[in-house]
């Protein structure tokens, strides 16, 4: 059968036809990647990848949200969005439908996909556990964290809010990373510091530093000098993220019981080749007493392109196709 997938996140809104069979996805659509930025709602957006179709759309939805899935009325995190579960059938005309966190999705597609579509980011070169817990983490718009326990007769994935923890400094420069950042916000967690906006705050604070400004443009215009290097403040930026980024895995890895961990979302894609010969390595094994155990734990990429559609696709399978 074919259901549409949903990932609804922060900055983008990404839809997709998948076929599903006997509790398995077997083919997901080109998707259509929509800014949420230019819709009102998610009705709305539902509507326009309908009218892109020569077809009506089918009657069954597989959804993630970047949001906790609970209550009435649920409010998208970095996102101005409003979601009503119980109006989703009249809404967007489904007879069947799952409504998921974001990165519960994601953690479905790390257990469903092939070996094939993960890379190694650091730690032993080693498939991942068939046992155990598998901890999801990954930095886009927001920073989203899941949970994978794989058993001997079933996998169970758990949604958490672990991006919303306290970031925890571990230098000087971490000091005035965090005096910054809680002079706008009071409270700092750790998606301020390890998801898209947090570069500009590293940023500043390096450029305070060296009495140097901050260039103009949009955080995806950071990300990009970043990215190229073209600067020495935006290579030392971009080096802080991912120490951050490593100390900050793992915690969530020791929080979960260390197994593994798998890095997502759209920052993880990006930072794919600058990871590997980063200070992420070092920062994520630097657990004092627990530094051995560490040590021992992969942690992968995914490398699926659509791991969001996807693994709702999965969960909708799971749960309603036999």
């Amino acid at each position: 059968m074919e259901i549409v997938t949903a990932d609804i996140g922060g900055t983008h809104a990404r839809f997709a036809i998948a076929t599903v069979e006997s509790g398995r996805v077997v083919a997901l659509s080109e998707p259509v990647n929509m800014a949420t930025s230019e819709h009102a709602s998610l009705q709305i957006a539902w509507q326009a990848f309908g009218a892109g179709l020569a077809r009506p759309l089918p009657r069954a939805a597989a959804i993630a949200i970047a949001a906790p899935v609970r209550g009435d009325v649920i409010k998208l995190t970095n996102n101005p969005w409003i979601v009503r579960p119980a109006l989703i059938p009249d809404k967007l005309g489904v007879d069947t439908h799952i409504l998921i966190n974001d990165f519960e999705a994601i953690a479905h597609a790390v257990g469903a996909v092939d070996p094939a579509n993960f890379s190694r980011v650091a730690g032993p070169d080693i498939p991942l556990p068939d046992a155990g817990v598998i901890s999801i983490i990954g930095p886009g718009t927001g920073l989203g964290v899941a949970a994978l326990l794989r058993t001997p007769r079933a996998a169970h994935v758990i949604a958490t809010e672990g991006g919303h923890s306290d970031f925890a400094p571990l230098d000087s420069i971490d000091d005035r990373i965090l005096a910054h950042l809680r002079a706008k916000h009071t409270r700092v967690s750790v998606e301020r510091v390890v998801a898209g906006p947090g570069l500009r705050a590293i940023w500043e604070v390096l450029a305070a530093m060296e009495g140097r400004d901050v260039p103009h443009g949009d955080d995806k215009a950071l990300w990009t000098r970043a990215l190229t290097g073209a600067d020495s403040i935006a290579a030392a930026a971009l080096d802080r993220f991912c120490l951050a980024l490593g100390s900050v895995a793992g915690d969530i890895a020791l929080t979960h019981g260390p197994g593994a961990v798998v890095l997502a979302g759209g920052l993880g894609q990006r930072l794919a080749k600058h990871l590997p010969n980063s200070g992420f390595a070092q920062r994520f094994v630097s657990k004092g007493r627990y530094r051995s155990l560490m040590e021992a734990v992969p942690v992968k990429l995914i490398k699926h392109p659509e791991p969001g559609l996807f693994g709702a696709a999965v969960a909708y399978a799971q749960e309603f196709v036999e």
